[in-house]
């Protein structure tokens, strides 16, 4: 079932979106090469603390997971497409990292995640991670009043297959509210004029996830949470919380500009 949030909850959200926004940041800023992945996951959790925020992945087990996540933050690299842990991993010139993250604040739940190039880039990386930013803004773009899931699942996808990059199937965004993860499931491909109508005071996690090959083929790891490319090629990840409003689309986890 679809909960349609009110105003004031929309609000509240919001202010779980910020701590999101910021945590982010900061795990951004610090992320050089050298740092590990486990320094990273630390920095957001202090974030969390100072803000009274506590994290929905911190012991989050869905069904197909053998273990409860052990982290705040999903770090995934290189041919990592989502769901990566946290480790001693140390960042590498080069890397291409996605950090994804959510807080609960006073019963409330923002989930964001963001995709970037430590030290020097490829070009082809910085092209992957630019695509699925334009993915991104075209689905939420579609997110008004009138439109249908499908709408917004058609805008993620024109934009990853025009520039000819893959999409992991059985994955893509979904509901946000109380918990980080409710009803409805927003795929990342599909047909406009299809699905769920939308209404004001839906809140949506919109969430495109691009494989560089072109290639939608991926399996899971042995630590049964990372999902990887078949063919290890890289993959980029972007998302926003985004609640559906009569003015029309408003991101609730919104970054400060580096």
């Amino acid at each position: 079932m679809v909960e349609l949030k009110t105003d004031a909850s929309i609000d509240a959200m919001h202010a779980a979106g910020r701590v999101v926004g910021r945590a982010l940041t900061a795990v951004r800023q610090a992320a050089r090469v050298g740092v590990s992945l486990l320094e990273l996951d630390e920095i957001a959790r202090e974030v969390l603390r100072e803000a009274g925020a506590s994290s929905p992945f911190l012991g989050y087990r869905p069904s197909f997971a053998p273990t409860p996540f052990p982290a705040v933050i999903c770090a995934s690299v290189n041919d990592a497409i989502v769901h990566g842990i946290p480790t001693r991993y140390r960042l590498r010139d080069g890397d291409l990292l996605s950090v994804d993250c959510g807080a609960e604040l006073d019963g409330w739940a923002g989930d964001s995640a963001v995709s970037f190039v430590v030290g020097r880039p490829r070009p082809a990386d910085l092209r992957l991670v630019d695509t699925a930013e334009r993915a991104l803004a075209a689905g939420i773009e579609a997110a008004v009043p009138g439109n249908r899931i499908g709408d917004i699942a058609h805008a993620v996808g024109s934009v990853c297959r025009t520039a000819g990059y893959g999409i992991p199937q059985g994955f893509g965004g979904h509901g946000v509210g109380r918990r980080m993860h409710e009803d409805p499931d927003v795929p990342n491909e599909g047909r406009p004029g299809r699905g769920l109508p939308l209404r004001p005071g839906m809140v949506l996690a919109i969430e495109p996830m691009l494989i560089a090959s072109g290639r939608d083929h991926y399996y899971e790891a042995d630590d049964g949470w990372t999902l990887r490319t078949t063919d290890g090629s890289r993959a980029a990840h972007a998302e926003h919380t985004v609640a559906v409003t009569e003015s029309g689309p408003r991101v609730l986890t919104a970054r400060e500009a580096l």
